[in-house]
């Protein structure tokens, strides 16, 4: 439990990290350099479209990860009446906690709070995914991945102009960093240059790892089913997969790919308002 609460709170901390870097990289460096054309107007300029584009990205990406860690877990054992000091034992575990009367919830204990239709706990937000902030973490994912791959192609054209190589073949990327290992400890590559291949394999790693969980959360919402669910072989009710969605995403589903905005609400507030 200690190396979990540790995790907690350095798996953020690493994730603002790399924004920060990516940001300083893509503004002060590969822009610059990469996006030089004096016969365009500036406001039709490749560097000001890329820098919009990735400034785009990067907005939502951050604007969704401040709303999931903003929209915590409810405490529900405000709302149930429960007494105080009184227990209630989880159908789907046996374990005891507080408010964990309603179906699909789950308590965390890194949290030390009960969520509606859990999913899993994030360590990269340090908050618990849930009815609450499942859509911003979607989007959180997508836009992360997006910007990721922004940062990849102009990493990898800012690498291309510098060192002068082709990533026409298609090992040429998987051989890109042994080679510029050999080369850095013979003192032929500099030291931002290196910073800068390893980052290209960091960036991929994290797009491709971000992708794949939003094309998996978004395969699971579909089916009206949760991360949890699936691992304690929960069966649900069979649903319409656009109801699924919309309790998802809602109504302003449009509005929430353009802008970060606030989660649907939840399941557990609408039976409060019926």
């Amino acid at each position: 439990m200690l190396v979990l609460r540790l995790l907690n709170v350095v798996a953020p901390a690493y994730f603002l990290c790399i924004s920060l870097v990516t940001f300083v990289l893509q503004i002060f460096l590969f822009i610059p350099s990469m996006f030089r054309d004096p016969s365009t107007t500036p406001l039709l300029s490749p560097a000001l479209l890329h820098g919009a584009l990735f400034l785009f990205l990067s907005a939502n990406a951050l604007g969704n990860y401040v709303l999931v860690i903003q929209s915590s877990p409810e405490d529900l054992g405000k709302d149930l009446n429960l007494g105080k000091g009184a227990e209630v034992v989880n159908w789907l575990d046996g374990s005891r906690s507080p408010g964990s009367a309603l179906p699909s919830t789950h308590f965390c204990r890194l949290c030390a709070r009960v969520t509606q239709r859990y999913d899993h706990h994030c360590f990269f937000t340090g908050n618990c995914i849930g009815s609450r902030n499942m859509r911003n973490f979607i989007m959180f994912c997508l836009y992360t991945s997006l910007a990721c791959l922004d940062s990849l192609v102009a990493g990898m054209a800012y690498i291309s102009a510098t060192l002068s190589m082709s990533f026409a073949d298609p090992l040429a990327f998987l051989t890109l960093l042994p080679h510029s290992i050999s080369q850095f400890f013979s003192g032929a590559l500099l030291s931002s240059e290196m910073f800068v291949i390893l980052m290209l394999y960091l960036w991929l790693g994290i797009g491709l790892a971000c992708a794949g969980f939003c094309c998996h959360q978004m395969l699971l919402i579909l089916r009206g089913q949760t991360r949890y669910q699936v691992r304690k072989g929960m069966v649900v009710r069979a649903r319409p997969w656009r109801e699924n969605l919309q309790d998802v995403f809602g109504k302003r589903w449009l509005l929430g790919l353009l802008i970060p905005v606030l989660n649907a609400e939840s399941d557990h507030h609408r039976q409060k308002e019926k």
